[in-house]
């Protein structure tokens, strides 16, 4: 009877030490990657992506004091062009942030995996032009999210319940696809010019497979529980407001309410307006409602 326990606990030991040794080969630990700035209390993390071999770069702002804070992550755009992913900068949304740090938030800002010093597999890939697969990109998007969402949940400076998903463009694309979340998880998705295979060719106002993201926008909305508020730039040549209205009506009659509002134009291209102080500062009114809504919404809960 000793021999056998023996050997199982030499087992489990075996075991533990090659969990161990695969953990420590990945060359990464989850947590915080450095100090905090003076600003926002900016700090650089490592969370959990969409892929267990890849570590997620973060950007993460909060407020002074302890907490707990309501989390809020925010899902940055993307491009198929794999050079550009690779070149691109850690994303920030620091306008954003400091909106929202002002208003009592944990903000997050995940790089995904595919995309700059993140690196690993880009898992949200669409497809070509022709065969694009939005909702299979959209729901991968949503994973990553996902991934990111709940690490940081079980920080002890955040509230576990309540988080607030924002999301631009490609990054939208995939929070419409969590919209079918439990609402005490996820409480409100805000959504600045969601979609996917704008500018086909590099040409403005085109997108690749049309029919195909109306489609997969009405099967997001079918399942929706968290409410959505949809923004675009009136000046957005990659998800016009004709239609991105489409896309957002598509949500809609899917089964779901969703709030659609139309921001002045921002900068020379309106895609763009969410990444800058302007562009903020024109959202700022419907940012405002869409928590004041969340807010009303959660004190009529019993």
């Amino acid at each position: 009877m000793h021999f056998f326990t023996a050997v199982f606990a030499w087992l489990l030991f075996g075991v533990a030490c090659t969990s161990d040794a695969a953990a420590q080969s990945n060359g990464f630990v989850y947590g915080a990657a450095g100090g905090e700035g003076a600003a926002l209390r900016q700090q650089a993390w490592l969370v959990p992506s969409g892929d267990a071999a890849v570590a997620s770069h973060a950007i993460l702002f909060r407020p002074d004091g302890d907490g707990p804070f309501r989390l809020a992550v925010i899902a940055h755009a993307s491009t198929q062009n794999v050079l550009r992913r690779a070149q691109m900068p850690q994303p920030e949304y620091k306008p954003l942030a400091a909106f929202l740090v002002s208003r009592g938030f944990a903000v997050l800002v995940p790089e995904r995996s595919g995309h700059g010093a993140t690196g690993g597999p880009y898992l949200e890939d669409q497809g070509g032009c022709d065969e694009a697969d939005y909702a299979r990109s959209g729901r991968a998007t949503a994973q990553e999210i996902t991934a990111a969402l709940r690490f940081m949940r079980a920080q002890p400076f955040v509230r576990p319940d309540r988080a607030l998903v924002i999301g631009h463009s490609a990054g939208a694309w995939g929070a419409l696809a969590l919209a079918a979340s439990e609402p005490r998880e996820i409480a409100a998705i805000i959504a600045f010019a969601p979609g996917r295979g704008g500018h086909a060719n590099d040409r403005e106002n085109e997108v690749c497979a049309p029919h195909t993201l109306i489609a997969a926008a009405a099967a997001f909305g079918k399942a929706a529980r968290v409410p959505v508020t949809w923004l675009v730039a009136a000046n957005d040549t990659y998800f016009s407001p004709e239609w991105s209205k489409r896309l957002a009506d598509a949500f809609r009659a899917g089964g779901d309410k969703v709030d659609f509002a139309v921001l002045p134009p921002s900068g020379g291209e309106g895609h763009w307006t969410i990444e800058t102080e302007g562009g903020v500062k024109s959202a700022e009114a419907a940012l405002s409602r869409a928590l004041k809504s969340e807010i009303s919404r959660a004190s009529k809960k019993p």
